[in-house]
């Protein structure tokens, strides 16, 4: 077996005994009629649907969503900017998984310019007791924000591009994406400080390695959540995951 292959089979090992973690995990979770909530950050093609699709793979489809709303309509951008997605919230028993959230307005809306300052301003203010109001009703949200370098993401945007099966992938923002970096890194390290919060803290997964992505981010979920054997599964690689903190930047922990 070559170095390849034995790294393939580790990891495929790794990732079944994850995932036999995520499903006692939600075994336990319909037991206690808990409402989970899982957020999903990052840069364009930091990661998310990749590990969003290892995380649901064997979970309950009747108690399990991914959320991944498309543009807002007129009647959304008339409406309160949080309507949009409270329908979506979990119910007790459930897992949701949202493929990008309300946080658009902070990343791509604000670099885009797609909202005014005012929108911006108010969305940062007000979204700390939005979610603390979450938590107060009873629903357990963790927010991850997949990090990646540029050179990784001009990368796989490029790889992205060339493959007829990732088409769908492919939109007018990608274009933006590297030439606006900077724009997107302002963004970024506003969004993580004004609304790290206790109620709702942010987690930073550095995600140049998309297997040891996947590994960590599910470890650190099945940790934080006290999956009962979750011993079994090992504990997240604190250099890969960690929860946000202004010196990570300059530790150069998170990209710049």
């Amino acid at each position: 077996m070559s170095t390849n292959e034995k790294e393939k089979h580790s990891y495929a090992e790794q990732l079944r005994a994850l995932q036999v973690g995520l499903s006692a995990l939600q075994r336990q979770i319909i037991a206690d009629g808990r409402k989970l909530l899982i957020i999903f950050e990052g840069r364009d093609a930091a990661g998310k649907d990749g590990t969003i699709k290892r995380i649901v793979k064997h979970l309950s489809p009747r108690e399990t969503r991914v959320v991944a709303l498309g543009p807002p309509s007129d009647h959304d951008r008339r409406s309160w900017y949080f309507q949009r997605w409270t329908s979506h919230l979990p119910a007790a028993g459930e897992i949701v998984l949202f493929n990008r959230s309300w946080y658009n307005r902070a990343g791509v809306e604000r670099v885009m310019g797609y909202c005014t300052d005012a929108e911006y301003e108010e969305f940062m203010a007000t979204v700390p007791m939005f979610e603390q109001l979450l938590a107060h009703c009873g629903i357990t949200l963790v927010k991850y924000y997949l990090d990646i370098s540029k050179s990784e993401q001009k990368k796989r945007l490029a790889a992205r591009r060339k493959d007829p099966l990732k088409q769908w992938k492919i939109s007018p923002v990608d274009d933006e994406a590297t030439k606006r970096w900077d724009a997107y890194s302002t963004a970024r390290n506003e969004m993580l400080a004004r609304t790290h919060s206790i109620a709702a803290p942010w987690t930073v997964v550095r995600a140049d390695d998309k297997h040891h992505t996947r590994l960590s981010l599910i470890s650190d979920l099945l940790s934080r959540l006290g999956e009962a054997s979750h011993a079994d599964h090992g504990l997240p690689d604190p250099n890969a995951v960690f929860l946000y903190d202004n010196a990570a930047l300059g530790q150069g922990l998170i990209a710049p």
